[in-house]
């Protein structure tokens, strides 16, 4: 029986388009990758950089820092350590009393500059504190490098020291005292401080919750964040943004003191 020819298999000229399609499929999932990457949020890649920058410029932070809205250890301000709270309170805290205010007394605007300015003379000498006399009183100005990590509320505990001699000067004298924080206008969005705003206040209320428990008292004390919007010099620099990225105390003149016109800067003396 004659055997049947064996028909010649049909090649296939198109099986390239199959591995071209996997191809093409990789390589637009590589540059899907390849754009996510390059998006950098500008708020995050600023934390993230001053972080780097105060590692290695500034002095090691505290590791049981001050945060707004979270419990805290009771500071002894004497000592100037924290006393540890009771483990069978659980979360709630019973603080120690403050320390007993001293008796008002009445002090020139003059006078409070003076003694702040002795007090602080070793910050100042580091251009971390200015003390001025403005058309609002007497303004304690701190670089905020000095008091927070970047993007953080958290006071450092090597601020715990100045803030300390701020508050023995403060306690007796009967002036409304208000805490302001300012920031640069890079934008900051983080799941605790969605702007500038939030960051700004919650540093002025840390520094205001510290000196009431230092024994100012809390009823001639006042928080106020004002962002980005009082700059003092260019945000187009890093030393401009630095500069702005600060918290300023204000020792407000009295009534008897603005009606005597002992407001503004003392003529022919700088308390910088």
């Amino acid at each position: 029986m004659a055997r049947r020819k064996r028909q010649p298999e049909h090649e296939n000229h198109e099986r390239w388009l199959v591995s071209y399609a996997d191809f093409i499929t990789l390589l637009f999932a590589f540059f899907v990758v390849m754009y996510s990457i390059s998006s950098v949020n500008e708020g995050k890649y600023r934390v993230l950089s001053d972080t780097l920058t105060d590692a290695f410029m500034t002095s090691a932070q505290s590791l049981e820092p001050i945060q707004v809205g979270e419990e805290v250890r009771t500071p002894d301000p004497v000592a100037g350590e924290y006393a540890a709270p009771d483990p069978g309170q659980g979360v709630t805290e019973t603080p120690e009393p403050p320390p007993q205010a001293p008796a008002v007394e009445s002090a020139s605007l003059s006078q409070i500059a003076s003694r702040l300015q002795q007090a602080m003379r070793e910050f100042i000498d580091k251009d971390l504190v200015k003390v001025t006399r403005t058309d609002r009183g007497v303004e304690v100005e701190m670089n905020s490098r000095m008091l927070f990590r970047s993007g953080s509320a958290h006071l450092a505990t090597n601020v715990l020291k100045p803030l300390r001699r701020v508050a023995r000067i403060l306690r007796s004298l009967p002036n409304e005292i208000r805490v302001e924080g300012h920031t640069d206008n890079v934008p900051i969005a983080t799941r605790v401080f969605p702007s500038n705003w939030e960051l700004s206040a919650a540093r002025a209320a840390s520094v205001v919750q510290f000196l009431a428990r230092l024994g100012v008292s809390p009823e001639r004390l006042a928080a106020i964040g004002y962002g980005e919007f009082r700059p003092k010099a260019d945000n187009s620099s890093e030393s401009g943004r630095r500069a702005n990225r600060r918290v300023s105390i204000i020792i407000m003149a009295t009534p008897h003191e603005r009606a005597a016109g002992e407001i503004g800067a003392a003529p022919g003396r700088n308390t910088q």
